[in-house]
């Protein structure tokens, strides 16, 4: 088995960490391949390098399909961000978005989750996504840990005290029983945050490729008689997508 695990931003120490993070729970015999966007914002924290981002991944996965690359199923590895629906368009395989991964794991170990993301301003762009995924009955809150994306890494103990001193509140203020880490850049925190909080905290990367794999284990595709159907083909002026036209 192939997955294909894409970052949303173009920052590749970021994409190391998604894929370190992946590869430690994919099964034996799972091939885990990592792809960074040619274009792009360097972080994700907002709708227009969200939307960027979605233009980005998919012409990053329409230059691997021209390349004739396989790949069974493919990993879309940002919190809250946008394009999931288009990779599904482009692609027969499975599609799983670590931000739904992440939620619908959390519901099988509590009642309620929160989510503990980056920056205050990701929070209603998560809510969003969540609600459009119809995962937000259950979730207890979404709460900002005050550090950017890319702080994540360049100071890592920081960033456990911040997501631990969020998730604590989650569970004392907000009754959630699980927490879901909410920015790709936070793989391999899980079990710092675990050991802090003593409740099961859940990173959407491990949680996305394993829910992949099983899928493809299943023989499952993405339907492609109605919403996710092959976008048309037609011209398309301007689009970075190689070889300029939606096939």
């Amino acid at each position: 088995m192939r997955i294909l695990v894409v970052n949303v931003n173009t920052t590749a120490s970021v994409t190391e960490a998604i894929v370190a993070s992946a590869r430690a729970v994919a099964a034996p015999g799972t091939e885990i391949v990592g792809i960074t966007p040619e274009f792009g914002a360097e972080s994700v924290e907002g709708n227009l390098e969200s939307y960027l981002a979605a233009v980005g991944m998919a012409d990053a996965v329409s230059r691997l399909l021209r390349a004739g690359e396989p790949f069974d199923a493919v990993v879309q590895a940002g919190y809250g961000e946008h394009g999931r629906e288009a990779l599904q368009e482009l692609l027969d395989v499975p599609v799983v978005d670590i931000t739904e991964a992440a939620a619908a794991t959390a519901m099988y170990l509590g009642h309620r989750y929160s989510v503990v993301t980056t920056l205050d301003r990701t929070v209603p762009l998560i809510a969003d996504r969540l609600l459009l995924a119809g995962l937000d009955r259950r979730c207890a809150s979404v709460r900002a840990s005050g550090l950017a994306v890319l702080e994540l890494e360049q100071e890592p103990q920081r960033a456990v005290a911040a997501i631990v001193e969020q998730a604590r509140l989650a569970i004392d203020e907000d009754r959630a029983e699980v927490i879901c880490l909410g920015c790709g850049g936070m793989a391999g925190l899980e079990d710092h945050v675990r050991a802090e909080t003593g409740v099961p905290v859940v990173d959407g990367v491990p949680a996305a490729v394993t829910v992949a794999e099983s899928l493809v284990r299943q023989g499952l595709t993405t339907s492609k008689v109605r919403t996710y159907a092959a976008p048309r083909p037609k011209r398309i002026s301007g689009f970075p997508l190689a070889g300029g036209e939606a096939t």
